[in-house]
């Protein structure tokens, strides 16, 4: 799940994000896709690590921190957390200006002791004499929670910059290891095989190289992974821009059992900068979701896009074979039973989340659209639920929320972006996915995460709460967008 922050928000209402090689930052995240829980200190209780990668540590703004909550009965606090940055003990490295420490990061159990481990990328981290190199730290789950780290070595310093800008982690070997794949401004993502030790060790390295663009605000943006093809092994899917069309592209890397993944055979998916992976009808294959953010105009026309005005999302069912051909399914706010109607600007799909919030055994999405006007308030933001069914998908029941819709704290405001990050998982332990939602341009930038949980059978807003930067303690010095991006 990746999320753009200010200085790519404005830079998107300027060119109004046609999808083409446009100059914008954006700070990706990660969905862990290994099928295991976040759970890092081995409570059994979901637990979510939640970014403010521009925060200010020790006077350095934007070195950046990430928060781990972990998981209760009673849900997700302020206090019951763990605040981290490169200044904490037995973190690597230290806190610097821009660093952007905590901006991608992704989960699992690399060391096979039973506690979710944490993957963390620092990518403006300085390396030496290569500026903005980047830079990625294991962060150890343990008893007490997430406690010391080690570094990953980057394989080609100098060679690119912004390692760890996107990181993803899954066993994409089928050896039952935990494997981590780290995106950088290059056209290879970098894939460590499971066998991690607090030494530094591995089980083995490869790189995949696809056809995109390099260099600044290119290279491998995004990466989740999922078992499409249903063969028991996780695949990659690799967000990029198009060096055959100069566009956004999806690739499906296909996982393998023997030997290095290959960029060679990818498949090239329908544009769109989010995807999630997950089994959304009664069949054995993990579908993609794919969120196209940005408007249709006579640039995406002309590039085959399927764009539509205020965004849309696309489903691309899984088979023995991988990714179908074409659109299974799509969404925008258009579509009869979805709430709301599609604006310009909406980025209706700039995240998106799976989880089971009625227990019925099939996975609902929640969907951003963090450009949504709400009154006249412009981007404010809005999140839509969609529920599932053993055919996938459906509008019936569907939800919208905004902080206008009432029991949701706060007041739509302008750049709130309410719905730059959504999660849907079990943060309380009652078997039933609750409604998690970043608004990382809350109070000008300091943020906030606002917690809707479900009542068994939908989302509600009865008891709904939400978290700040300052009950937390992170410094509101700058900009730093508490509720960017989250790891659960």
């Amino acid at each position: 799940m990746q999320k753009k922050f200010r200085t790519a928000l404005a830079a998107a209402v300027a060119v109004a994000l046609t999808g083409g090689t446009v100059a914008i930052s954006a700070s990706p995240a990660s969905a862990a896709g290994s099928g295991l829980h976040a759970d890092f200190n081995g409570d059994g209780y979901i637990d979510i690590a939640v970014s403010a990668a521009f925060a200010a540590v020790a006077g350095k703004k934007g070195a950046g921190q990430i928060v781990v909550h972990y998981g209760s009965a009673k849900g997700i606090t302020a206090t019951n957390r763990a605040l981290i940055s490169q200044n904490s003990p037995g973190v690597p490295g230290s806190a610097e200006t821009d660093d952007y420490f905590g901006a991608a990061s992704g989960f699992g159990d690399f060391n096979k002791d039973g506690f979710a481990d944490l993957a963390v990328g620092a990518y403006g981290e300085d390396v030496g004499k290569d500026k903005d190199g980047g830079t990625a730290v294991i962060l150890w789950g343990s008893a007490k929670g997430l406690n010391g780290g080690t570094t990953i070595k980057d394989p080609a310093p100098g060679k690119h910059d912004n390692f760890a800008k996107s990181i993803e982690t899954a066993d994409f070997d089928g050896d039952g290891r935990i494997d981590i794949a780290l995106g950088s401004t290059g056209a290879t993502v970098d894939r460590y095989r499971g066998g991690f030790t607090k030494s530094g060790g591995t089980g083995g390295y490869d790189g995949i190289s696809l056809p995109v663009h390099t260099g600044t605000y290119n290279g491998v943006r995004y990466l989740t992974s999922g078992d499409v093809n249903g063969d028991g092994v996780a695949d990659l899917v690799v967000n990029a821009y198009s060096t055959a069309t100069d566009f956004n592209a999806n690739y499906w890397v296909r996982g393998t059992r023997s030997g290095n993944l290959s960029g060679g055979g990818a498949r090239v998916l329908p544009a769109g900068t989010i995807t999630v992976v997950g089994k959304l009808n009664s069949d054995k294959y993990a579908d993609i979701v794919i969120g196209l953010e940005w408007d249709r105009s006579k640039d995406t026309d002309a590039a085959g896009q399927p764009a539509a005005k205020g965004g849309k999302v696309l489903v691309v069912n899984g088979s023995a074979s991988g990714p179908v051909r074409g659109i299974s399914d799509s969404f925008t706010q258009d579509t009869p039973g979805v709430p709301g109607s599609s604006e310009k600007a909406d980025h209706f799909g700039n995240e998106l989340g799976l989880g089971d919030v009625n227990g019925d055994g099939h996975l609902d999405l929640a969907i951003g659209a963090y450009g949504e006007t709400v009154g006249s308030t412009q981007f404010a933001g809005a999140v839509t639920v969609l529920y599932g069914t053993s055919k996938g998908l459906s509008t019936a029941g569907a939800q919208s929320f905004s902080q206008d819709s009432a029991g949701v704290p706060g007041a739509p405001e302008k750049s709130d972006n309410f719905g730059s990050d959504v999660s849907l998982s079990d943060l309380d332990g009652d078997g039933r996915g609750d409604l998690t939602v970043g608004v990382h341009g809350e109070d000008d930038y300091n943020g906030s995460v606002v917690l809707l949980r479900s009542n068994g059978k939908k989302i509600t807003t009865t008891g709904a709460r939400t978290l700040s930067p300052g009950a937390i303690g992170i410094s509101t010095a700058g900009y730093p967008s508490y509720g960017m991006n989250f790891t659960d």
